[in-house]
């Protein structure tokens, strides 16, 4: 399965059942040096730095990314919103028994570099930009495409449907509701039903049809 890099491995096996004291989601999340704890997860400020600061150099690097910068708001709370739902849906793939392979994340990667002509800088520049994704991580957000398309599949429902992407929503906050997710109030306020701290908003899943248009429009028509 791909993961994130080690700092932020997606431990499924330690999500498997939240202390009684974690299961009260929300604000409180006091755990010294703790951002968020996700089931017994937890993720540190320190790592959460580390991202933000990761994405801000390769966003500041180009003007794109700049003015995607000036428009982004808070980027730790974005961020961590990210960070937490990343183990929320790895959760989520092992309760269902779905697995992701290397294979399928290629295969995903290569249909989105296709709309750039292969041009690799094109297609990282384009994530950059549209979803704030640094090219660190562009094999994570190819996994978190396919492993979303799976989970909706394993729900009886077809990847990029509206039904789709509503019942994988509502499966997801379920799960996060389930392992017990707690935020650290200086980032916000865990929102259960919605799956995001407090107003910041990176949807569960990432509709295709948007991607390809998107990625289309980035290449400036390549």
């Amino acid at each position: 399965m791909v993961r994130r890099r080690t700092a932020l491995s997606i431990a499924a096996a330690g999500l498997l059942l939240a202390a009684p004291a974690l299961t009260a989601c929300d604000s409180g999340a006091s755990d010294a040096g703790s951002a968020a704890v996700v089931g017994q997860h937890r993720i540190k400020v320190s790592t959460l730095q580390s991202e933000v600061n990761e994405l801000r150099t390769a966003a500041g690097a180009t003007p794109q990314g700049a003015q995607l910068l000036d428009s982004a708001g808070d980027l730790s709370t974005q961020m961590l919103g990210r960070l937490v739902e990343d183990e929320v849906l790895d959760q989520a793939l092992a309760d269902a028994k779905v697995s992701v392979s290397d294979s399928e994340v290629e295969k995903d990667h290569q249909a989105a570099l296709a709309q750039f002509g292969g041009s690799e800088s094109q297609l990282d520049s384009t994530l950059l930009v549209n979803y704030g994704v640094a090219k660190s991580d562009v094999t994570h957000f190819f996994y978190r495409d396919v492993a979303s398309g799976k989970l909706i599949q394993s729900l009886g429902l077809q990847p990029g449907s509206d039904g789709g992407n509503t019942a994988l929503s509502q499966a997801l906050a379920k799960t996060a509701t389930s392992v017990g997710v707690r935020v650290n109030p200086r980032y916000g306020t865990w929102d259960a039903k919605k799956g995001t701290i407090g107003a910041q908003s990176d949807p569960w899943v990432v509709d295709k049809t948007q991607v390809a248009t998107s990625l289309t429009a980035g290449s400036g028509g390549a």
